[in-house]
């Protein structure tokens, strides 16, 4: 079956046109791993975590699904049980517990001493306080002084009135009521690009705020990207399928979703609507769904 499996992996990629080279470009993975998975000797590889991720790789750069490539290999390369090591306990150390214990206490002797010092302040505080006499205390013989010095000022100043015993009365002050401030006028919502989840290896986001779907792509390095129109249906209806170069642009606008199959994700730079989005830094596949959700 393995035999078999990369006959079949190696006849799609001749039927599609594609050399080794050109793969090797497109998935990140060495020309002899490529070959090795062709053959079915994966003695070769670096070891079974590589194999299958190597094994998703090329079948995504193919178009096929992964999921179903994976299967046939599993099903004659069974995963092998690693048994787990057996950890011992470690008995913690009689001189460290003894320090601890000394620390404790000297650190109970030192927020005893900091409580006494506490009280001293606060007893002190309050016996200042009250030999010195509160301002309440004062203010009585401040006020009669100041009616004092009123009786005796026989033009007051503008804005005050005289009453029968001599003292200035102040003038009502006379306040204005309030302008209202005027109603502020609501401002359409801003567009938002939002991860929502991760579903069978696809990233989805929701579009929201925005009447169509604008995607600009920038590629900075040999990427193939296949992209398709997402009808309200569900069915996709593929617009692009090609391999890109460093240096190389695109664009696309869309009146529902769409759906990106991506061969090296850290290739790609990805704006949606005015929004960057996080594709990923390393050279692996990547599948992005990205939902236009009108309002």
């Amino acid at each position: 079956m393995s035999a078999d499996l990369g006959y079949i992996l190696r006849k799609t990629r001749l039927e599609k046109k594609m050399s080794l080279d050109e793969l090797q470009e497109v998935t990140k993975i060495r020309k002899r791993y490529l070959e090795a998975i062709e053959e079915g000797n994966y003695k070769v590889l670096p070891g079974s975590f590589y194999v299958r991720a190597f094994i998703k790789s090329y079948a995504e750069a193919l178009g096929l699904d992964p999921t179903e490539v994976l299967s046939m290999y599993q099903s004659t390369n069974p995963t092998p049980v690693v048994e787990k090591p057996v950890v011992e306990a470690i008995r913690p150390n009689r001189s460290s517990v003894h320090n601890t214990e000394k620390m404790s206490r000297w650190a109970s002797s030192l927020m005893f001493v900091c409580f006494i010092l506490l009280i001293f302040g606060i007893v002190y505080y309050y016996t200042y306080k009250n030999y010195k006499g509160t301002p309440a205390d004062e203010t009585p013989s401040q006020t009669s002084t100041t009616r004092i010095t009123d009786s005796m000022n026989p033009n007051p100043s503008p804005g005050t009135s005289v009453n029968a015993t001599g003292a200035s009365n102040p003038s009502p002050i006379v306040s204005t009521a309030p302008t209202p401030s005027p109603t502020p006028t609501p401002t359409p919502p801003a567009v938002q690009v939002k991860f929502t989840s991760a579903d069978k290896g696809v990233d989805n986001y929701a579009v929201t705020g925005a009447p169509k779907l604008s995607i600009q792509m920038t590629i900075t390095g040999p990427c193939w990207i296949r992209i398709d129109a997402v009808k309200s249906d569900g069915s996709k209806e593929m617009l692009r399928q090609k391999l890109y170069n460093a240096g190389d642009t695109d664009t696309f606008e869309l009146d529902n979703s769409a759906y990106l199959n991506v061969g090296a994700a850290s290739a790609l730079q990805l704006n949606v609507n005015g929004t960057l989005v996080p594709v990923g830094d390393t050279p692996n596949p990547k599948r992005l769904q990205l939902n236009l959700q009108k309002s």
